[in-house]
């Protein structure tokens, strides 16, 4: 709960000085945050609690839509692999429409509406139509997946840097460059559980070490999370029985999760992989 002193700072930022009333007639892309939801930002949360319609994703978790207003419609579009609801540009016209009839609307996406969220496309249709929108950031399960199951995506002395991918193949049918990406840092996949071994076995061929550790996170920040390790050879036969929604991640950093796991077991706090007391400073040196 927000106290006086903390609601006064925030009609200083770019997000507090705008309206916590929706305006009607405007759409607000409000990003949920991974799973858990306790993790939706306060802006979504307060747009959440007013908005006239509420248009939202599968993975919405239950409790953020109780917390929508009583009168609001709720209206689903989500998707999963093989059987949608509702296309891409049947979501783009419900969006347009309602917000035509005066009504505020929320589009609640899953993590963070523009990474592989589609939140451009919307934005880019209601643009077209003359309909203003606000975009609401959410915690994306690219760098919470992996903090959920203690694997930091960079580390001093690890990894300076990681890529994101999608595991779908891009709406042209055109594959990642397979090469740039066997030498990224760290490598975090999403939507690339099915195609796993696929993905492995064209990192390999590029050149990446087969032995490279890798874990796959399903169901990341919720009470169903799970986490499988093993290396570039192996994931893909280990996490054959999770399902989506999963996050992958390849790199040297995975090594780091028995002394830092916090959501699913205690971390050790005996030695590194070195031998070394106090693994993560032993890492970062």
């Amino acid at each position: 709960m927000l106290d006086a002193n903390e609601l006064e700072s925030r009609e200083t930022t770019t997000y507090g000085m705008m309206r916590r009333q929706a305006e009607p007639g405007t759409v607000y892309l409000v990003g949920a945050g991974p799973g858990d939801p306790d993790l939706i930002t306060v802006r979504g949360l307060d747009l959440l609690g007013v908005a006239d319609v509420v248009v939202y994703d599968r993975l919405i978790h239950p409790a953020l839509l109780e917390r929508s207003h009583p009168a609001a419609e709720r209206i689903y579009v989500g998707k999963e692999s093989g059987d949608h609801t509702c296309s891409q540009e049947e979501i783009n016209h419900i969006l347009i429409d309602q917000a035509r009839l005066g009504r505020s609307v929320v589009r609640l996406k899953g993590g963070d509406p523009f990474v592989y969220g589609r939140g451009g496309e919307e934005c880019l249709a209601l643009a077209a139509a003359g309909i203003p929108f606000h975009v609401v950031p959410g915690i994306t399960s690219s760098i919470s997946a992996p903090s959920a199951a203690g694997i930091p995506v960079t580390h001093r002395g690890v990894s300076s840097s990681f890529t994101v991918v999608t595991g779908h193949s891009c709406r042209r049918g055109e594959d990642p460059d397979w090469t740039a990406l066997a030498r990224a840092g760290t490598l975090i996949v999403l939507m690339g559980l099915r195609r796993l071994p696929a993905i492995t076995e064209q990192l390999i061929a590029s050149g990446m070490d087969p032995s490279t550790p890798a874990a796959v996170v399903a169901s990341a920040t919720t009470r169903d999370q799970t986490t499988v390790v093993g290396d570039l050879r192996t994931i893909g036969i280990r996490s054959r029985r999770l399902d989506p929604p999963a996050t992958v991640i390849i790199g040297e950093v995975v090594s780091l999760r028995p002394w830092i796991a916090w959501f699913d077991e205690q971390p050790s706090s005996e030695f590194d992989l070195f031998g070394h007391h106090h693994p993560v400073r032993a890492l970062a040196s």
